[in-house]
């Protein structure tokens, strides 16, 4: 099959990129048109630092250098710093993934799974639950606009903090969320403070597992349910054959290193918790009748389509995209330093739809969890 760019003319090729910049340029500078979209609003680019970024992330640094345990929480505060306002533009408010589900956008699939966490944790009115990583806040204002209860949110990244808050102030919600800059490995909470917590695609950056699950373990009150959807590799994971794909995720996304999806359960436990429920719900629908399904008879059905669907592109729509950042760039809108971040999160891409393809990693691995009540 010929490529997407072989169907054009190259006149008429040249003509459609530059169509797609000028309304691509448009649409970020002036905002949505639709009425249901998700976008990013007053973006700054203030978020990334003058300059070229290779001087504060090298996107081809070996892994072994981000493994070094006291240098992660840094390292992963400057990759948000460079990547926070693209993705907010490109992917909505809530940074993370999520299968398709038939006649919903990519928003509100987004949504139902993000209220899945809602029914999970028992999350009701009044209740004080704790968004462990909270980025920009997406999660945390639907949970809390369903649920009624009052979200708290922490993220290593004062850029998200402040971005987070300003959309819980356009939302109405600043009453019900509130957000604090803070490392997961040493929050600024009293024990025993929470009624619920959880954590969507954020717990994987931490370097050992069993020190943000113990910070959890402590803040929430006895009896007290936290849900995690968490990156892992999975049983069809083969490091000789795999690790190239891996640690290209891993790289692209300022992981510590990933993990097996039997590590998550084993550290859970070591910290005290009760495992309640497992799934890989990167195989399976979120939807509310799958929990029902799934409680009554314990059974699995294939989800509505794979969650790396959104990944893959065609060309014409990288170039579109390139084009965009570098026009952003070289007007001064953005710094140059974007040109680089989103070629390497194009490269990330990549890598995350082959994991995806070949079922060695999944970004959606729930474990829901119980603190033992006190006796």
């Amino acid at each position: 099959m010929d490529s997407p760019l072989a169907v054009f003319s190259s006149a008429g090729a040249g003509a459609l990129l530059v169509a797609g910049t000028l309304y691509c340029l448009f649409a970020f500078l002036l905002g949505p048109v639709e009425k249901n979209s998700n976008p990013a609003v007053n973006l700054s680019g203030g978020s990334i630092a003058a300059g070229n970024v290779r001087d504060k992330y090298e996107f081809r640094r070996p892994k072994e250098t981000v493994r070094v345990t006291d240098k992660v929480p840094d390292f992963v505060d400057t990759f948000y710093n460079l990547v926070t306002d693209i993705y907010e533009w490109g992917w909505g408010q809530s940074f993370h993934f999520s299968p398709p589900v038939p006649g919903k956008s990519d928003g509100e699939a987004s949504k139902l799974h993000e209220l899945m966490i809602v029914d999970l944790i028992g999350a009701r009115p009044g209740d004080r639950i704790l968004d462990v990583g909270c980025g920009i806040g997406g999660p945390m204002r639907t949970i809390a606009a369903h649920s009624g209860a009052n979200v708290v949110g922490i993220t290593i990244n004062d850029y998200q903090v402040n971005r987070a808050r300003t959309h819980n102030k356009k939302a109405g919600l600043d009453k019900q969320c509130d957000v604090v800059q803070g490392n997961f490995l040493a929050m600024p909470f009293p024990s025993n403070s929470f009624d619920g917590a959880y954590s969507i695609e954020a717990t994987c950056h931490a370097p050992k597992l069993e020190e943000v699950y113990a910070e959890i373990f402590r803040v929430l009150k006895p009896g007290a349910l936290y849900t995690s959807y968490d990156w892992i590799t999975t049983e069809k994971y083969r490091p000789e054959e795999d690790a190239e794909i891996i640690q290209g995720i891993e790289r692209g996304n300022a992981l510590p290193g990933l993990r097996s999806y039997s590590d998550i359960t084993a550290a859970a436990r070591e910290v005290g918790f009760e495992v309640v429920r497992v799934r890989d719900l990167a195989r399976e629908p979120t939807t509310a009748r799958w929990l029902e399904i799934v409680a009554e008879r314990d059974l699995a059905a294939p989800p509505a389509g794979p969650w790396w669907s959104r990944l893959k592109f065609g060309r014409i729509a990288y170039w579109r995209n390139h084009i965009v950042v570098s026009v952003l760039a070289a007007v001064g809108v953005a710094p140059k330093g974007t040109v680089d971040v989103h070629e390497m999160l194009c490269k990330t891409a990549e890598y995350l739809t082959k994991g995806g393809e070949k079922g060695i990693f999944s970004p959606m691995h729930m474990i829901l969890c119980r603190k033992p009540a006190e006796k």
